[in-house]
């Protein structure tokens, strides 16, 4: 009996706590919108850990989950206005950049694809650089090369993941051309969380239930990444 329990529990948590992300999603973007900012500090800490705890009850895999919490440690950092804590938060989501990496195995998304993105990266390097702070270039650079990686292998599990990857390089975009001092879209933060909240959703909702994939993705690998995660 205790066996069969555990298990029914897990379920019934799937729906509070999806719906409770939801809830913290929503408070977190209008209080960015309307410059409320605790309910920016108080929400955005909670976003990943309530995902991540979707993710586990709906049985999804220990690297989503890391790769959350590391999203988790990010989110909670650059909440202070230091540029240590950036550093380091930037490295917390690297880290849940492998998780993902690690995740996908060894399946190949399209050519055209890996093109793409590579001169999406290239440009936007190119075009960066001369506006970062010296300290800031190489970290940065590092951390897009991972990012965009990520962002093309999540198109091995379906369209999901593959929103969820351009929807996360747009988001870390906004904050790159923001330190550059680019001219900015309104309420430049509201866009950011926006695409960053829905960037991570579909991750997980495309890990959790892979769809159709790019065309050039392995075939099974899906069933491959499943077994070894």
């Amino acid at each position: 009996m205790s066996a069969d329990a555990a298990p029914d529990r897990r379920e019934g948590l799937v729906r509070p706590l999806f719906i409770a992300f939801l809830v913290a999603s929503a408070v977190d973007l209008v209080g960015v919108l309307a410059d409320i900012p605790v309910a920016h500090l108080v929400a955005k800490p909670l976003l990943m850990p309530l995902l991540a705890g979707y993710a586990a009850a709906r049985r999804g895999p220990r690297l989503l989950i890391a790769a959350l919490l590391f999203g988790w440690g990010g989110d909670t950092l650059l909440l202070a206005d230091a540029d240590a804590a950036f550093l380091i938060g930037m490295g917390s989501f690297a880290a849940g950049h492998v998780c993902y990496l690690w995740h996908f195995g060894r399946a190949r998304g399209s050519l055209p694809a890996g093109l793409v993105y590579a001169a999406v990266l290239a440009g936007f390097i190119a075009l960066l650089w001369p506006g970062l702070p010296a300290e800031m270039r190489i970290p940065m650079a590092g951390y897009s090369l991972l990012l965009t990686a990520m962002a093309y292998r999540a198109g091995t599990l379906g369209r999901y993941a593959a929103a969820g990857g351009a929807l996360f390089l747009l988001s870390d975009a906004l904050i790159a051309t923001g330190i550059a001092d680019w001219p900015q879209l309104p309420a430049p933060d509201f866009w950011v969380m926006l695409t960053y909240i829905a960037a991570q959703f579909l991750l997980t909702a495309g890990i959790l239930s892979p769809g159709p994939t790019w065309a050039g993705a392995a075939p099974g690998a899906y069933r491959e990444r499943s077994i070894s995660s």
